[in-house]
């Protein structure tokens, strides 16, 4: 047997169901698209074995890309679940045949609760489209199990409805990037949008901070209490004078310099790069490695210096560019 040709087999059998489904979209998609997204409540996802995976990840995406919504398990929803549907809701039931007791079961009390019901099914006879308030009927298409009995085709068709269905209705939302980062703060985007440099800097007696004038040994001293890698120089307001970096120091102690007589003024750089407190972390990041260091010092609006960031405080928040 020829074992890559099944596979592709596979392949097309499901393409080709796909692209009956795509061709077959009309006013029914339009419809159920204005009833999810005039939704008042949740949305609420069901179907039952194999579509009952599919039906949970529907739910998912939906809540992910904007519209609030859960996976309800037709056996559970039999034992007192359904509790968790209002009025206010619409029910989204999958079930290719239109015949899944499960879901058949449920059909008189979800009418009777009084949310919407949406059938997504294969059969345009059956029970399930019949009680449905708006309902998608798939074409017929074959199942790529070799029996054609196992769910492969129809679970494919059902996933690739729920997801068209979930990103059109966050277009009509009016989804952006910053609401999913909001919904996805530990994703890298989230990441990128959500953490400021005030999030992951060095502060307060963490930071490296030393007055002008002072000898060079106390910056040495203060480099080596904070490991930062620099001392930010400030006057007695505590404006940024300068900063003076690990890279500096080895140059000087290489001379042999007093560390007792020499002054950090002499040795600081008086104009460094600094980084707004109000600035995303990712920003920061791509500052920092234009410029080829590895630290700046952090400032307010006020030109007050209130911290240090470090390239790899944002690395270890999974921040990358």
């Amino acid at each position: 047997m020829d074992y890559v040709t099944q596979a592709r087999r596979v392949f097309d059998i499901e393409i080709k169901a796909l692209e009956l489904v795509r061709d077959h979209l009309n006013d029914d998609f339009i419809n159920i698209l204005r009833i999810v997204t005039e939704c008042r409540g949740k949305v609420v996802v069901t179907g039952m074995g194999k579509m009952g995976h599919v039906a949970r990840k529907i739910a998912a995406t939906m809540a992910s890309l904007g519209g609030p919504s859960f996976y309800l398990h037709p056996g559970e929803a039999l034992h007192g679940d359904l509790g968790m549907v209002t009025s206010d809701d619409v029910v989204i039931a999958l079930s290719y045949s239109g015949e899944s007791e499960e879901i058949t079961r449920l059909l008189a009390n979800i009418k009777a609760i009084g949310a919407i019901l949406i059938g997504i099914s294969g059969n345009a006879d059956s029970t399930l489209v019949k009680y449905s308030d708006y309902s998608q009927v798939f074409p017929n298409f074959d199942e790529a199990c070799n029996l054609s009995l196992a769910p492969t085709s129809s679970t494919t068709a059902a996933l690739v409805y729920g997801d068209a269905l979930a990103v059109v209705a966050s277009k009509v939302y009016g989804f952006t990037e910053e609401k999913f980062a909001l919904f996805h703060p530990a994703g890298s985007l989230g990441k990128k949008l959500l953490i400021k440099v005030q999030d992951v800097m060095a502060y307060g007696e963490d930071n490296a901070v030393i007055q002008q004038d002072v000898t060079l040994k106390s910056a040495i001293i203060e480099m080596g209490k904070k490991g930062l890698g620099i001392v930010t120089v400030v006057d007695n307001k505590n404006n940024i004078i300068g900063v003076v970096t690990d890279g500096d120091l080895r140059r000087q102690l290489e001379k042999g310099v007093d560390v007792y007589g020499l002054s950090v003024n002499e040795i600081m750089t008086k104009t460094p790069v600094t980084i707004n407190l109000e600035s995303m972390a990712v920003e920061a990041l791509q500052i920092l490695k234009n410029k080829n260091i590895s630290c700046a010092p952090v400032i307010d609006k006020l030109n007050k210096v209130v911290g240090t960031i470090r390239i790899q405080a944002i690395l270890n928040k999974g921040i990358i560019i």
